[in-house]
């Protein structure tokens, strides 16, 4: 059941909680809250908004939907169907949600697409591999 689970949801989740307000400072400006401000050794200040770490989240997720790919199964062609209905689900808030209109949500998006289009190209590419013919 969790091989199926398309994990690109969580930034999803995580983003629309920040929309509604649900992450400090009422709505979007939450995402430009910083989470981590470092004093780096040259001395110069290195900070990560709410918005850049959800980026980070997300690219992480893509790994480990990359990896859940190069798997064989009905699992797998579960996860592919629900990852293109978590990127419908993106591409539809993108386009008709005014707070979804944000370079962070965006490039959330563009992930969540390399994610439907690289699963279906691990797994087009392992499963040829499968394919054994019998001499």
């Amino acid at each position: 059941m969790f091989n199926a689970f398309p994990l690109m949801i969580i930034p999803f989740v995580l983003y629309n909680l920040a929309m509604l307000g649900l992450m400090g400072s009422g709505g979007l400006p939450a995402l430009q809250n910083d989470v981590v401000v470092l004093s780096m050794i040259s001395g110069a200040i290195w900070s990560m908004s709410l918005g850049d770490l959800f980026i980070v989240l997300a690219l992480c997720v893509l790994f480990f939907e990359i990896l859940k790919a190069t798997r064989s199964g009905g699992a797998s062609l579960a996860n592919h169907m629900l990852s293109m209905l978590v990127f419908i689900a993106f591409l539809v808030e993108f386009l008709l949600v005014q707070d979804a209109a944000t370079q962070v949500f965006f490039i959330l998006m563009t992930i969540t697409l390399i994610d439907v289009i690289g699963g279906f190209a691990v797994s087009v590419r392992s499963a040829g591999r499968d394919v054994s013919i019998g001499l």
